[in-house]
C-alpha cells in the first residue's frame, strides 16, 4: 500500500465517522444536535456538568470563537444553562439542565455503538499500538 494516501484515509475516516454519529443522533431523536454539540455534552458529563467556556472550548480543542455559536445553540434547545460564579462575578459556568442531563444515557450507547464499530475485529494489542501511533501523528503536527 501506497503510504502518501494516509490523509485520504484519515479524511475518509473522519467523514465516516460523522456520518454514523449523526445517523444516531437521528435514530435517538436528537437531530436537532450536531457531532459538536455532543463534544459538549460530554464535556459537561465527564466534569460534574459545570465548566467555564474556556475550559469546554480547551477540552473539545476549539477557540472560543467556534464555541460561542454551539452553546447558543445550546441554550436555546434547554440542554444547558449559564450561571455566573458567585466568587469571581467574571467568570460564567456552564451548565448541564435536566434536560441535558437525561440524554446521557443515549449519548453513552450511542459512544459505546462508535467505539464497537471503529475497534471491530482489533485486538486488544492493535487498539494498544493503533492509539499510540494516532497520537504520535498527531504530535507530529502538533510541534509543526
Amino acid at each position: 500500500m501506497n503510504d502518501r494516501y494516509i490523509v485520504y484515509f484519515i479524511s475518509q475516516t473522519k467523514k465516516k465517522m460523522v456520518q454514523f454519529i449523526e445517523k444516531r443522533l437521528e435514530e435517538n431523536g436528537l437531530e436537532d444536535l450536531i457531532t459538536s454539540h455532543g463534544n459538549i455534552l460530554v464535556a459537561l458529563y465527564e466534569n460534574g456538568g459545570k465548566l467555564p467556556m474556556g475550559q469546554i472550548a480547551k477540552k473539545i480543542g476549539k477557540d472560543k470563537s467556534t464555541v460561542t455559536p454551539l452553546i447558543q445553540k445550546l441554550l436555546k434547545l434547554g440542554y444547558i444553562d449559564k450561571v455566573r460564579c458567585q466568587d469571581d462575578k467574571r467568570i460564567m459556568y456552564i451548565v448541564l439542565t435536566d434536560k441535558g442531563k437525561q440524554l446521557k444515557p443515549r449519548f453513552d450507547a450511542i459512544s459505546n455503538q462508535l467505539y464497537e464499530t471503529a475497534y471491530k475485529d482489533f485486538s486488544p494489542e492493535e487498539k494498544t499500538v493503533f492509539l499510540r501511533l494516532l497520537k504520535k501523528l498527531n504530535m507530529n503536527f502538533s510541534s509543526r
